[in-house]
């Protein structure tokens, strides 16, 4: 792997720490919405979390995410940017050649493919640690291991383990086809407009966006792309978050039609608020993250070898 590959891994992967840091607490908000029962709007929703289970509870599930989003963000960046470095050089035969629009969606289009594959076992165990709104007690899960309210789950590890068992691995790849759905066509709405958005911000004969335009473009992104996610990221929360305590959908198609006959049209566009409002500072601190990495890197790369 050569030294600009590696530095588009780690920078991802500054990325995708940054991310989890800044956007997990509406993270919550959103898949209890989307996948919880009784807790109405958003507002409504944040003010129960926090008057059952305190500020803790909108942390629930952030360890496993900490330690595996990163290395999630490290393959979407790394793959986004070797992809259209590839391109690059297939059709011009210079790596460095501004990618074209094509390049760009067909190099988001990869890295929506590849995060799935990592992303979706990480999602379904965020999901399900998120989904129990009690602390783990030994004595709670003996007496009624599947009553909704028990906590099924001890940590992330035990989660994993114990889907895995029960499931096997078709029950860790949950909610697949609505990820792809969902992160394919969403990482080309991510990337595109922040490329489009730093080329606008970025003023005549500056090489690079200054650190706030970073910010701007990568929020505004994020925003874009949440908040046109929102239907297939319902469908995806309501897939892995079933089976917690039973089984109501067969599959992608019957999760959507089960949803849409029982809640309406409206129920596809729950947690479209917090999933637009989340997105700007999730994707802003991962875009700047990202950005301040690299060029950190390359500074020392040319200080080190002038």
């Amino acid at each position: 792997m050569g030294s600009l590959q590696l530095q588009d891994f780690v920078a991802g992967l500054v990325g995708g720490v940054a991310s989890v840091v800044v956007g997990h607490p509406l993270d919550t908000v959103k898949t209890r919405l989307q996948a919880g029962q009784g807790y109405g709007n958003t507002l409504k929703c944040v003010l129960t979390v926090y008057r059952n289970e305190s500020v803790t509870g909108f942390f629930k599930g952030m360890s496993f995410p900490m330690a595996t989003t990163g290395i999630y963000s490290s393959v979407v960046f790394g793959v986004f940017s070797s992809t259209q470095r590839f391109l690059s050089q297939l059709r011009h035969g210079d790596p460095a050649v501004s990618p074209s629009l094509m390049d760009m969606t067909v190099a988001s289009s990869v890295a929506g493919f590849v995060s799935v594959a990592i992303g979706t076992p990480v999602d379904l165990v965020k999901i399900r640690l998120q989904m129990q709104t009690q602390p783990y007690i030994k004595a709670n899960v003996k007496l009624k291991p599947t009553a909704p309210g028990s906590p099924v789950y001890r940590g992330p590890i035990h989660c994993f383990w114990t889907i895995l068992q029960k499931e096997g691995i078709a029950g860790i790849y949950r909610g697949t086809v609505a990820m792809l759905l969902r992160d394919v066509p969403g990482y080309c709405v991510y990337f595109i407009p922040y490329a489009l958005f730093c080329d606008w911000a970025t003023p005549e004969g500056c090489i690079s966006p200054s650190a706030f335009s970073v910010w701007l473009a990568g929020g505004v992104a994020g925003a874009i792309s949440w908040g046109l996610c929102t239907p297939m990221d319902v469908v995806k929360s309501r897939l892995q978050a079933d089976g917690v305590y039973l089984n109501q959908y067969k599959g992608t198609l019957d999760c959507i039609l089960q949803s849409y006959h029982n809640e309406g049209l409206k129920v596809f566009f729950r947690g479209l608020t917090v999933n637009t409002v989340r997105g700007f500072p999730s994707s802003a601190a991962m875009f700047l993250a990202y950005e301040l990495a690299l060029k950190a890197m390359k500074r020392d790369q040319t200080e080190t070898n002038p």
